[in-house]
């Protein structure tokens, strides 16, 4: 059975170990095993959120299909949720100023749930994503050339611990 919290494993090891051993008042008590860390785990390092901030991903015009840089800055991602069982992610796709609003909106929603089904492939778990599309109504440079518009075409994420 795989525990996702080491609390959780250390309370399940805690409460085995009292119902084998008891609570009686023997002079001979065992000290119940300590769990141990799978090879995996132990080569992640753990980084609260705080201290990792993922990139900024861009996208090309009317696109939401991933780069292979888009994939690489997404595997450290999936790293760092991997090794911080508490890490949430919250994937914004923004889009430029071109195109009605619900094209855009649309089209953030798919850039969004691109990132997320990316990261799903890598081993994150779902619950712990979440998609919004702001469409055109977040852009990060407000003129109105193409410099501006590949600025906003984007995902962003927002990282918290729960």
């Amino acid at each position: 059975m795989l525990f996702k919290s080491k609390s959780i494993l250390a309370a399940v090891v805690l409460t085995v170990g009292l119902v084998t051993f008891g609570c009686a008042d023997d002079e001979a008590v065992e000290e119940p095993v300590q769990p141990t860390v799978s090879e995996e785990e132990a080569s992640l390092p753990d980084t609260p959120a705080e201290n990792f901030s993922p990139e900024t991903l861009m996208f090309a015009f009317d696109d939401y299909t991933l780069n292979m840089d888009a994939q690489s800055r997404l595997q450290e991602l999936a790293d760092h949720m991997k090794a911080n069982q508490n890490a949430v992610v919250q994937i914004e796709g923004h889009c430029d100023e071109r195109g009605s609003i619900e094209y855009n909106l649309a089209l953030g929603e798919r850039r969004a749930q691109s990132v997320k089904n990316y990261l799903v492939q890598l081993g994150v778990d779902p619950a712990r994503l979440s998609t919004i599309s702001y469409g055109e109504e977040k852009p990060t440079s407000e003129g109105h050339d193409e410099s501006s518009w590949s600025q906003n075409r984007r995902a962003e994420f927002t990282l918290t611990n729960n």
